[in-house]
């Protein structure tokens, strides 16, 4: 496959990185404005000449958002019906799936993507890894690790979202030395091993990649959740961030110092409210143009996720920029009395109360200028009250939410839904109420 030879271009110097990026981005606008249909349209009135585009010049095109991909979801496809090999539904802003369609070369982009991420993580041919995450129901990412693993000669266990007695059986008689799944479902696994008696760090896993959630915060530092699954685990915890959309993944390596961008496989920006390009370390939404895809390419896709690049180089030797950590969504912002923050400041803030045991919040919108938020949360044995928790989440946030405190069984029926392969731990009821 052409792209194994820009394995190790991320350890190349940057103005080599810059020029490979600038060739394949200018081949990706290229095949955009001749087989997308979407494209054609939107491109051609550029005064730009995509054959000798640069980087600097990309923010000069417009923007690609998820309604985009709605209202117009087939004209997104750049191939004929008969390429089209797999289809993976995206959550849209209406609440309606939108379809994304791979051919056989997006697919072998994908592996290509994962194994170049594992990889970095430390991951080697001769790990078996167990991947906790659904590979069924038209999501991507089972998929994606899958075909990386493979990719990577390693062996893949593809349990799925089984049951943590599942999990148990297969780390015992399999001897998995990485598992692949959402943070807050390892904890709950490693907990479920302590209590049946099963040291998680007598184990034979050694690295945890963590997806779908959090796992560090704005200075790179292990939020709790992290710091739990490495000490319950004694396994390195590593963060990775991807979406459906883009097919491309920021997976951290060996110094844990962001998620690494492949340079060969993307371009990223992180852009300000305006849309204005913003420089390294300013925390904007985060930009995406996937480079090379062939079924349904994108220029400039808005992820709605906030977060910031770091270039400098890291200490595994790289020089491709990295991604932070997700910070929150656009649209999930919160407003209080003229203090804005998001969700994940409130998950973090709440992860750090060693008393509560589960939570989640619900928002709704009390003014043009302040939301209403409310929390519920389950605590350990009775042993702290609401004010408490108050009085502690406006020593870190500035704000005093309402803090309701119920039973363990009615956070887990609201957070742990069959209908997501994540918990559910924010609901936001401002538009409801608009």
């Amino acid at each position: 496959m052409e792209l194994k030879k820009y394995m190790d271009i991320e350890f190349s110097e940057p103005h080599i990185i810059r020029k490979l990026q600038e060739k394949r981005l200018r081949n990706h606008l290229v095949y955009c404005s001749k087989h997308s249909p979407y494209y054609q349209r939107i491109l051609k009135d550029s005064c730009i000449d995509f054959e000798r585009i640069t980087l600097e010049q990309l923010c000069e095109l417009p923007f690609t958002e998820k309604s985009d991909l709605e209202k117009y979801n087939n004209d997104f496809c750049a191939v004929s019906p008969a390429r089209i090999v797999d289809i993976v539904l995206s959550s849209g802003t209406t609440g309606c799936p939108t379809r994304i369609m791979y051919t056989d070369y997006d697919l072998n982009r994908l592996a290509y993507n994962e194994q170049k991420s594992f990889a970095g993580c430390g991951i080697t041919a001769e790990d078996i890894v167990l991947l906790t995450c659904t590979i069924d129901r038209c999501f991507v990412a089972g998929l994606a690790y899958f075909l990386g693993v493979r990719s990577l000669g390693a062996t893949a266990i593809r349990n799925g979202l089984n049951t943590l007695e599942s999990q148990k059986d297969i780390i015992l008689s399999m001897t998995p030395t990485v598992i692949v799944g959402v943070p807050t479902f390892l904890k709950k696994l490693g907990l479920y091993l302590q209590n049946n008696k099963i040291d998680p760090a007598k184990t034979a896993v050694s690295k945890l990649v963590c997806i779908g959630e959090p796992l560090r915060n704005q200075n790179l530092s292990l939020l709790k959740i992290g710091l739990d699954l490495e000490e319950i685990w004694q396994a390195k915890a590593f963060s990775t961030y991807a979406s459906t959309e883009t097919v491309t993944t920021f997976c951290e390596c060996t110094a844990q110092q962001g998620g690494h961008l492949h340079p060969d496989l993307a371009v990223v920006e992180i852009v300000d409210q305006n849309g204005k390009v913003l420089p390294p370390k300013h925390i904007g939404e985060v930009v995406v143009t996937p480079i090379a895809m062939e079924g349904m390419p994108l220029v400039r896709f808005k992820t709605g996720d906030i977060s910031f690049l770091i270039i400098d180089q890291c200490p595994c030797g790289r020089h491709s920029p990295r991604l932070g950590p997700i910070l929150g969504r656009k649209k999930q912002m919160l407003k209080v009395r003229g203090t804005t923050f998001y969700p994940q400041s409130i998950f973090s803030a709440l992860e750090e109360i060693n008393d509560i045991d589960d939570y989640y919040i619900i928002v709704s919108g009390k003014t043009d200028l302040s939301d209403n938020i409310k929390i519920y949360v389950s605590v350990k044995e009775n042993s702290c009250d609401s004010k408490i928790i108050q009085n502690k989440l406006q020593t870190k946030l500035r704000v005093k939410p309402t803090v309701i405190i119920t039973d363990k069984e009615k956070i887990a029926q609201q957070v742990y839904t069959p209908e997501s392969r994540k918990p559910v731990r924010f609901i936001d009821r401002r538009k409801q109420n608009a």
